[in-house]
């Protein structure tokens, strides 16, 4: 009975803690790991199943290449480096086991084609020299640039190439494609704030442009930034084991940002138009890609210009740094209407990221497995909905069939079939599964405890070892979680946990799934790495619509303060004639355009531009008083409490950790 219990005992030792499971446990620590067998295993497999003697890719990034910039290196007047590829050159070669091989072939093609490139006689593009693609298209009088990147300094940079290898010529014309900050926050490098602010050239965007180039990082803006640091590999030092792409391009830039106010919208699909005598002719796609965009053909070069609806990859349905679910339906609508209307036409189909796609039967049948791409997962994921299946099983079951998964273009490398699916079933039916039992959950921290309390904190760690030994990572992830949030302090479940993200990046094909995981992991090893508060931007906060800046302070109204608070502010803008009103009544804040009070508990005068200041955060009501630039009437304590009432919201706030 003896020599039982001690084979039973020896038994689950070896089970628990098996010679895999325990070498792994001593080095259970901060140090960044190799592939393990498991991710060898798994990119090398996924080598063997995709065409990668394919180098047609290669042979398009490359064509028409006029001229670099060295290391494509960017300072700002400070000489601060605001964007550089040198750190990149590692990109040679073939994969290391600690990159999925489809992403490094992306990530190659990103990064080592940089620079000015012709894509037709006419028209030019200055690629990976910012996470986008700036075009320029050559006018009667100048340059007309679609796209201006992120930063003022690689937009300048990107027409010093330009007109460097091309001959100086003035910015006649600007369009913005659509409203998301890598297409138009650079602004201010291709033209100057005197031009801005006369209009004196013209901006051409979508209809609904202003608002939701602002709107989306208002209201959710501190969030939204805090999870675009993990997306976007901010954190990540790039290397085999760190960053290596987004994807979608390479690193954002990190330089001055600004906005522009149009001085064209574009309101109706098939709009034409002469723009220093180009003639275009636009589609409107709102809804898809982003909620204000336009798609357009340039007649007299045959080419079609797909913005960020035709990519050289599965965009994301669902975007992780959070956004509002896009229409899977529509976008693949807009492609087919494109192709439909300018198919035959078409020479040359190129996009604000990426390289083009040359040849008339080439761009047909590019365009056509994007439009069917996005099509298959929304019709698959309803019709797995009907049968009863819940958006991860419907997640888990979708794969594409094989002459969409086989065609690069629509390999996951930003979004992914996983996420898109989710993404079509959460815009049909929400986060509920149907199921009861998931109606009203726990809090992820208190269920951690009652998981822990379960299972066993030793227990999970011992099981959990020996699923890392066998490569079961994603469970090991789910398990571990609770584990983490039950005992933030036990450094043994960190480390494993870590490693397990770890892995799981450098399996991933996605360029920002594995920039999570990986950013996950480095939160679980040493903490949060803090970064100075953000204060918005002077030129975009001058250009917020007050009623999105009133929008923005109702989410920071803190509820339960101002629960029994009752606030009247007036407000006269000395500038612009205009007048506010400002409610906070039953923890709720209200800004009324055109309207005063009988019985306000304050008014206040002062210019829009301050007012804008002010409630930004950029500059304090007594330092206005003390200029003279905000006089207050009526109570001046309701001025004081009313701003006791906002919330201010920590930049830093952990992912993984509690």
């Amino acid at each position: 009975m003896r020599s039982l219990i001690l084979m039973w005992l020896l038994s689950f030792f070896l089970i628990a803690c098996g010679s895999e499971p325990k070498t792994h446990t001593e080095n259970l620590n901060t140090e960044i790991k190799p592939a393990s067998k498991a991710t060898i295993s798994h990119n090398r497999s996924l080598a063997k199943q995709l065409p990668f003697g394919d180098e047609t890719d290669f042979l398009l990034a490359k064509r028409g290449f006029i001229e670099s910039i060295p290391g494509a290196q960017v300072k700002n007047t400070e000489g601060r480096e605001v964007y550089g590829l040198s750190q990149m050159q590692f990109l040679q070669g073939t994969a290391p086991d600690t990159v999925n091989p489809s992403l490094w072939r992306q990530a190659q093609l990103n990064v080592l084609n940089n620079g000015l490139f012709k894509v037709v006689d006419g028209i030019y593009q200055v690629r990976s020299l910012d996470l986008a693609n700036m075009t320029l298209v050559q006018g009667e009088s100048g340059w007309i640039v679609i796209d201006p990147l992120t930063s003022a300094e690689t937009a300048a940079a990107a027409l010093a190439l330009a007109n460097k290898a091309l001959g100086e010529q003035p910015v006649s014309a600007v369009i913005f494609t659509h409203s998301h900050a890598d297409h138009f926050a650079g602004i201010t490098g291709v033209l100057t704030k005197e031009q801005l602010a006369s209009g004196s050239i013209d901006i051409i965007a979508p209809e609904g442009f202003a608002e939701e180039a602002i709107s989306e990082n208002v209201r959710t803006g501190n969030v939204m930034q805090r999870r675009a640091l993990y997306q976007f590999g901010n954190l990540l030092p790039s290397s085999p084991e760190g960053f290596v792409s987004s994807g979608l391009g390479n690193r954002v830039s990190d330089g001055e940002h600004g906005i522009a106010t149009p001085t064209i919208e574009i309101t109706e699909t098939g709009a034409e138009m002469t723009v220093d005598g180009v003639d275009i002719v636009f589609i409107n796609t709102p809804g898809a890609e982003a909620p204000a965009e336009i798609v357009f053909f340039f007649p007299q070069f045959n080419a079609l210009c797909m913005s960020e609806i035709a990519n050289h990859t599965l965009h994301n349905i669902y975007t992780l740094r959070g956004a509002k679910t896009r229409d899977a339906k529509a976008w693949s609508r807009y492609i087919e209407y494109a192709m439909e209307k300018f198919g035959d036409k078409t020479e040359v189909v190129f996009s604000s990221h990426h390289w083009p796609t040359w040849g008339k039967d080439e761009a047909i049948d590019y365009l056509a497995k994007q439009r069917d791409l996005y099509k298959y997962i929304h019709d698959q994921t309803l019709r797995l909905a009907n049968h009863g299946y819940d958006m991860v099983e419907v997640a888990e079951r979708l794969e594409l069939p094989e002459n969409l998964s086989q065609a690069w273009a629509n390999r996951g490398y930003y979004g992914t079939v996983n996420v898109g699916a989710k993404a079509v079933y959460n815009r049909y039916l929400g986060y509920f599964d149907g199921n009861p039992a998931n109606l009203h959950p726990i809090p992820q921290e208190e269920a951690a405890e009652h998981y822990i309390d379960y299972m066993g904190g030793e227990a999970i760690m011992a099981r959990a070892r020996q699923d890392f030994a066998q490569g079961n990572y994603r469970w090991v992830a789910m398990v571990l979680k609770h584990l983490v949030f039950a005992e933030p302090k036990n450094e043994q479940a960190r480390y494993l946990l870590a490693d397990s993200l770890e892995q799981l990046g450098y399996q991933a094909e996605s360029g920002i799934w594995r920039n999570f995981y990986l950013s996950g992991a480095k939160e679980l090893r040493h903490g949060i790495e803090y970064r100075e508060e953000m204060l918005p931007d002077e030129d975009i906060v001058a250009r917020v619509p007050l009623q999105l800046l009133f929008d923005a302070m109702a989410v920071r109204l803190n509820g339960e303060k101002a629960a029994d608070a009752d606030i009247r502010l007036n407000i006269d803008m000395t500038d612009t004639g205009e007048k506010y009103l400002v409610v906070v009544q039953n923890g709720v804040l209200h800004g009324y355009p055109g309207r005063h009070s009988s019985e306000p508990s304050a008014s206040l005068a002062l210019n829009s531009s301050d007012l804008r200041m002010m409630f930004s955060g950029l500059v304090g009501a007594p330092t206005l008083i003390k200029d003279g630039r905000l006089k207050v009437s009526g109570n001046p304590l309701a001025l004081i409490k009313f701003g006791r009432l906002f919330d201010k919201f920590d930049r830093n706030f952990s992912l993984v950790t509690p």
